[in-house]
C-alpha cells in the first residue's frame, strides 16, 4: 500500500483529498504541525507528498527544499496560485508535478498513480527494492540510505536482501544460513548473529534504528 503524505492547511480540502484517496486504498497523512512538516514526513516516510504553496509559518517552496536535503520522495504541489511563476518556481525547488485548484480527484489520483509508477514500478524492474527510505540496488549489490551509500559485506548483502525480499514476513535462521551458504562462506549459527549485528549497526549509523527486528524463536523481519 502506498503512502501519501498531504500538507494543506484548508481543512475541507485535506479532509475531502485524505478521504478520496483513502478510496483508493492509499494509505494517507494529513499534517498536523506545520512547523514540523519536513520531520512528518521523515517520520511517516511516504510514498509520495502532495504540498500547498501557501502554509502557515513556511510556504510550500521552502518546505520542498528541506525536504530534498534529504528526499527524492515524488513531490506533487496542489494551489490556487497556477501562475506560471508559481508553476516554474515549484519544478525548479524540486517537484514532480503540479496541479491547480480546484482539480477534480479523478484527475488527481490518476496524476498519483501514474508518478508512483514511474518512481516504484520502474525502480523495481531495474531491481532496486525499497523500504522505508533504504533502497538496496541488487544489480550492483549496493546500499543507499537519503542518497548516501552504505558499504556492506557480501553476506550484509545476502541477508538484507533475503529479509526485504519477505518485508512484512518473519525469515528463520535457518533460511538465512541457507542463503549465505549460496555465497560459499562457511556459516554457522554464530556467524550469522554476528553478520547480522554488523548489519543493525550500519543501518542504525545511517539513519534507520530497529529497521531490523528479532523475533524470539522464529527468526527476524523487516516490518
Amino acid at each position: 500500500m502506498y503512502r501519501i503524505y498531504i500538507a494543506e492547511d484548508d481543512e475541507g480540502i485535506a479532509r475531502s483529498v485524505n478521504k478520496g484517496l483513502a478510496g483508493w486504498d492509499f494509505e494517507t497523512r494529513c499534517a498536523v504541525d506545520f512547523r514540523r512538516v519536513a520531520e512528518e514526513i521523515e517520520e511517516f516516510q511516504p510514498h509520495l507528498v502532495l504540498l500547498d504553496i501557501t502554509l502557515p509559518f513556511f510556504n510550500g517552496f521552502y518546505w520542498c527544499g528541506e525536504i530534498r536535503r534529504k528526499s527524492r520522495v515524488p513531490i506533487v504541489f496542489i494551489s490556487s496560485a497556477s501562475d506560471n511563476m508559481n508553476i516554474v518556481m515549484a519544478m525548479n525547488m524540486g517537484g514532480d508535478d503540479f496541479i491547480a485548484k480546484p482539480f477534480d480527484m479523478t484527475v488527481l489520483v490518476a496524476k498519483i498513480q501514474a508518478l508512483l509508477r514511474r518512481s516504484y514500478d520502474f525502480a523495481q524492474q531495474v531491481g532496486i527494492i525499497e523500504h522505508k527510505g533504504a533502497k538496496l540496488n541488487t544489480a550492483d549489490a549496493s546500499l543507499s540510505v537519503g542518497g548516501n551509500r552504505v558499504e556492506l559485506t557480501k553476506n550484509e548483502y545476502r541477508i538484507l536482501q533475503t529479509l526485504l525480499e519477505s518485508k512484512g514476513k518473519v525469515v528463520s535462521r535457518e533460511r538465512l544460513m541457507d542463503r549465505l551458504w549460496e555465497t560459499d562462506c562457511f556459516i554457522d549459527e554464530n556467524t550469522l548473529t554476528v553478520n547480522v549485528a554488523r548489519l543493525r549497526k550500519k543501518l542504525d549509523g545511517a539513519g534507520l534504528p530497529g529497521f531490523i527486528t528479532t523475533k524470539v524463536g522464529m527468526g527476524y523481519i523487516v516490518e
